[in-house]
């Protein structure tokens, strides 16, 4: 019996049950169990179940925020559940049809990015932190840059970085109900180095262009989206007796020249200008971009629209060598949410809730920051005008001293520290990244308790 056994049988019978389910995937912190009846979710109920930290309601969709175990609730979930992936799924039903305003389009997309890019962030994560390390042993601890140590680190971070878009063709795929393995097959064939960066190539006398398609983004989900209509046409015309081996073989021979032909091209060009856009509109204004953006990220975050700006980090590493929007701004954002949940801890009476949230901030400080802003911030709003403040102040430095990264990765906070050091081994953007990250910290914590004095005389 699994420490999440009990909270998943609960869960599910508050879900309505098995046969209510029509998807279940996780993220870095948070289960997400997507649902065919809205009317037999009960969300108040399980929001007071045991180990619940808040729940997130979405279109067709409810977000149970469980920290940094969330892998062992989903395991546990699927064990008591006995969901599997399938395609006999329950019809969805519209008892109260949603308006697809704008809001309603945001969360589809925050959503669909989430589940797409959360999966690949401990990669990402694992080989940041193993070159930074290498980094700092080649400048500082005279380990040879040519060393067989320095060359095994280099390939786990090669693997994480460069594949990006096999893991992103693996995890667009499976979240648009197709074969996973035929998308991390087609970023396979992007990262070829038969095909990546290579001259000189045609298809059937075509010209095909040479494009660098390692750590790219765009082309692999431009080339995903052209293969789920291909697949949804050869799934209605070609026989079921063939269909098992001859859709992939029609799908790769449709979707490969077509995506090296034109589309990643296309998106090569396109993820280079809103990448250079932004990363210039830092350079030349960062010392108002970076504190307002800081300030907003919390809110990226709950939408999921964080990780639908990971592309331009990459963009700026690809193109320039490092970024100086996606992880700085979450890195100052997370530690300034860290400082607000200590200071809430601080603020309780209740023990046992003062250790939890404690917990919850420290969490936030090395990066995963949902269980603090569910569990402690959000049903406290006024505190979020002092995690703000914090997250301005530090921005301020980062902007005043534009704070770069030089490595890609998820969850910014105080553990993430090495992706801050330049590849020379200059300390002093390390520096710009201790100040700013303290500030955040301290600033936040400052105005938290002013305000908690102020406006929670009691929590309630």
């Amino acid at each position: 019996m699994g420490k999440y056994t009990k909270m998943s049988q609960q869960v599910l019978e508050k879900v309505g049950g098995l046969s209510n389910i029509t998807f279940v995937e996780r993220c870095a912190t948070r289960l997400r169990i997507h649902y065919a009846s809205k009317s037999k979710v009960d969300v108040e109920a399980i929001k007071g179940i045991e180990n619940v930290v808040g729940v997130v309601a979405k279109t067709g969709q409810v977000q149970i925020i469980i920290g940094p175990e969330v892998n062992d609730a989903f395991n546990d979930f699927l064990e008591v559940s006995g969901w599997r992936p399938t395609d006999d799924r329950p019809t969805v039903v519209e008892e109260e049809p949603e308006k697809k305003g704008f809001m309603y389009w945001v969360n589809k997309f925050g959503n669909f990015s989430a589940a797409v890019f959360m999966p690949i962030v401990p990669a990402l994560i694992t080989g940041g932190l193993i070159l930074a390390i290498k980094n700092l042993m080649v400048n500082y601890l005279g380990m040879g840059v040519d060393s067989g140590t320095a060359k095994v680190c280099l390939a786990i971070f090669s693997a994480g970085f460069s594949m990006l878009p096999v893991w992103i063709g693996y995890t667009m795929a499976n979240n648009l109900k197709m074969e996973p393995i035929m998308g991390a097959f087609l970023g396979a064939v992007l990262v070829s180095s038969s095909i990546s960066g290579v001259e000189g190539l045609d298809f059937f006398g075509i010209p095909i262009p040479a494009v660098e398609y390692t750590s790219s983004v765009m082309p692999i989900v431009m080339g995903i989206i052209l293969m789920y209509w291909v697949d949804k046409l050869l799934k209605k015309i070609i026989p079921e007796m063939v269909r098992y081996f001859l859709k992939p073989l029609l799908t790769m021979l449709i979707v490969v020249p077509i995506t090296l032909i034109v589309l990643g091209p296309i998106g090569t060009e396109l993820s280079d200008v809103v990448g250079s856009v932004i990363q210039a509109f830092f350079n030349s204004a960062s010392i108002i971009a970076m504190p307002v953006c800081s300030a907003i990220y919390p809110y990226l975050v709950m939408l999921g629209i964080d990780k639908a700006i990971m592309p331009i980090g990459a963009a700026g590493l690809a193109s320039m060598g490092y970024d100086l929007v996606y992880l700085p701004m979450g890195y100052i954002s997370n530690l300034a949410v860290g400082g607000s949940a200590l200071a809430v801890a601080m603020h309780l009476k209740d023990k046992g809730r003062k250790g939890m949230i404690a917990s919850f901030g420290v969490t936030a400080l090395c990066g995963v920051t949902e269980p603090a802003f569910y569990g402690s911030l959000i049903m406290r709003p006024r505190v979020l005008i002092g995690t703000a403040i914090g997250a301005v102040a530090g921005g301020l430095i980062g902007g005043i001293f534009p704070l770069k990264n030089y490595v890609l990765g998820g969850c910014p906070g105080f553990l993430s520290l090495l992706f801050f050091l330049p590849p020379d081994g200059s300390m002093g953007n390390m520096v710009v990244a201790l100040v700013s990250g303290i500030v955040a910290v301290v600033v936040a914590f400052i105005a938290c308790t002013v305000i908690l004095k102020k406006s929670y005389k009691e929590d309630v």
